[in-house]
């Protein structure tokens, strides 16, 4: 296989001793003279859907003070396919005024997660969740994460059958270990190394996370490329034939080292789903086991499937995976994507429902002070009259909604200014996206959410300088080069180098099919207006008729 024993990683042998991912959190937990958990379980903790972090605003008073840091964890939920019942989101209103920052944070990755929570809050908070038949195994570590799938029911008249299929594949790739109610629910439960028995995760996991999405053409909203693993559903006759299978997706890299590359997922074939699923299933599950058997686990960094697929040819990656599933993949089948977007306001499915798509910028689920997005969303959820849907550009749809009670959730729309705040919104800040970043997340080297809302509102102003304010134009902001916020798969992106400063990225595609390319480094803000400027009065003067920003980029400014 691909690393011998001796040159794991410190966090393979972490997890090899873990006892099925308990390893000391219990003990960590009871600890009060500190608001941390023990350093090997703050890699642990990942697999139970937490982080450790601190408040990076406050380091330098702590120290003064010498304060240990201000720590408290993120807690992400698993949500296949981002859906929620208006109970659940009530409750889930209520957990994170208890416990949380009240903020309510929609993920690139169509789930929610809440910062803040400090160590004593962590396991009232899971238990909460639990009775609101919600949970967070799996939505961080070394293991299949969060499944995301095309949001909108407007999609298809398939939607709800290929939305299940998240759902189905989540629980199916699941590890075995019952770590997460022992730990977070009192579970009374002796660990047994022989019933907790994982065929896919053994004691190593996976070398490192592992990411899949479901889309549904011609919308490419999940973006389905920059999965490891993606799964287009093909419908021919309003009849879904099955999926093709694309590997070996990824957009993460590390500033000034060339091994590490983003990289967008490889098409190696088609599985029918037209007479069972038990295929398409052996061939999920198989792809996880030659990336547990072959990646590299000596360095992290190059850990993902998309170097495992690389370093073996894509050749040699199909055949192994052919040989563990016993049936040959068919060929690729044909289908368009046109576009990547969300569907803003109302919109109606073939059921006759109704769906409104809130713009939630970043999504940030709070209470502003040109929406109470918060208390719009409780007020919707109280009337038992709508679901809640996320999508990967991080807005919420209120979905399924009958005929008779769409005036009643329009009223607490307009009440709230949700819909004012929703059709205000210039086009371009409705399609930009920005991971967290500071002052949480301990990789960040620059400000994403807190920081884009306010470059868009510039930005806004050069495009109509040029008369460009009626362009679609997808923009997206990193703080650091991991990927979360998707910017290297944007027409213009941002990769947070330093506090102030980014790379711009230019020319990606309308339909996620192309990674942009670095156009200029570390510009601090003035830079940045002062290239778009440039670059968006050449675009006024010479792009081809009907051209995109990012295709005029690609064309032209990259060469």
């Amino acid at each position: 296989m691909s690393t011998e024993k001796k040159n794991l990683s410190p966090i393979e042998k972490i997890k090899e001793v873990s006892q099925g991912l308990r390893g000391t959190l219990k003990e960590s937990l009871k600890d009060e003279i500190t608001g941390a958990i023990r350093e090997d379980d703050t890699a642990l903790v990942k697999f139970h859907g937490m982080y450790m972090q601190d408040d990076r605003d406050r380091r330098e008073e702590r120290a003064a003070k010498k304060l240990e840091r201000l720590y408290s964890f993120m807690i992400r939920l698993r949500l296949p396919g981002g859906f929620l019942t208006p109970e659940q989101w009530v409750a889930t209103h209520n957990i994170a005024g208890d416990n949380s920052t009240g903020v309510i944070k929609i993920t690139t990755r169509q789930t929610l997660q809440l910062h803040g929570i400090v160590k004593s809050k962590t396991k009232p908070t899971i238990k909460a969740f639990n009775q609101a038949g919600l949970d967070s195994i799996a939505a961080c570590g070394d293991v299949n994460r969060n499944v995301v799938a095309s949001a909108n029911p407007l999609e298809s008249p398939l939607h709800e059958r290929i939305f299940q299929y998240a759902d189905r594949i989540s629980e199916y790739l699941l590890p075995k270990t019952r770590s997460y109610y022992d730990v977070w629910l009192d579970e009374e439960k002796i660990y047994d190394k022989v019933e907790e028995e994982d065929p896919l995760y053994q004691d190593r996991y996976l070398p490192r996370k592992f990411k899949i999405g479901l889309v549904i053409p011609p919308n490419n909203d999940s973006d389905v490329f920059a999965q490891d693993l993606g799964l287009i559903a093909i419908i021919e006759n309003n009849e879904l034939k099955g999926f093709n299978l694309a590997v070996g997706g990824g957009l993460s890299f590390t500033h000034g080292n060339a091994e590490t590359y983003p990289r967008l997922a490889t098409e190696i074939g088609f599985v029918s789903t037209e007479e069972s699923d038990e295929k398409l299933f052996k061939a999920v599950y198989e792809i996880l086991t030659v990336q547990r058997d072959f990646g590299n686990r000596a360095d992290r960094k190059l850990a993902r499937l998309k170097y495992t697929v690389d370093n073996m040819g894509l050749d040699v990656f199909r055949a192994e995976l052919e040989k563990r599933t016993g049936f040959a993949l068919e060929a690729v089948r044909p289908y368009t994507l046109t576009t990547r977007k969300d569907h803003y306001g109302w919109t109606q499915s073939n059921t006759g429902r109704w769906h409104y798509t809130v713009f939630v910028e970043n999504g940030r689920i709070t209470d502003l002070p040109s929406a109470a997005l918060k208390t719009a969303m409780l007020e919707v959820a109280q009337t038992g009259k709508a679901n809640f849907r996320f999508t990967c550009n991080q807005n919420v749809i209120l979905s399924d909604i009958t005929a008779e009670d769409k005036a009643a959730i329009e009223e607490i729309l307009v009440k709230h200014q949700v819909i004012p705040h929703t059709e205000a919104a210039s086009l371009v800040r409705q399609n930009a996206m920005a991971c967290v970043a500071l002052p949480t997340c301990p990789l960040a080297l620059a400000e994403a959410q807190r920081y884009l809302p306010e470059l868009i509102t510039k930005i806004d102003g050069v495009l109509a300088h040029h008369g460009l304010q009626d362009e679609e134009i997808i923009i997206r902001m990193t703080g650091c080069p991991n990927g979360c916020g998707r910017s290297v798969l944007s027409e213009i992106g941002f990769v947070g180098t330093a506090p102030g400063h980014y790379n711009l990225n230019l020319g990606g595609d309308e339909q996620g099919q192309r990674l942009n390319k670095l156009y200029k480094e570390n510009l601090d803000e003035a830079a940045i207006l002062q290239e778009l400027d440039i670059a968006f009065g050449a675009f006024k003067q010479n792009r081809l008729a009907g051209e995109r920003f990012g295709d005029f980029a690609y064309r032209t400014l990259l060469n």
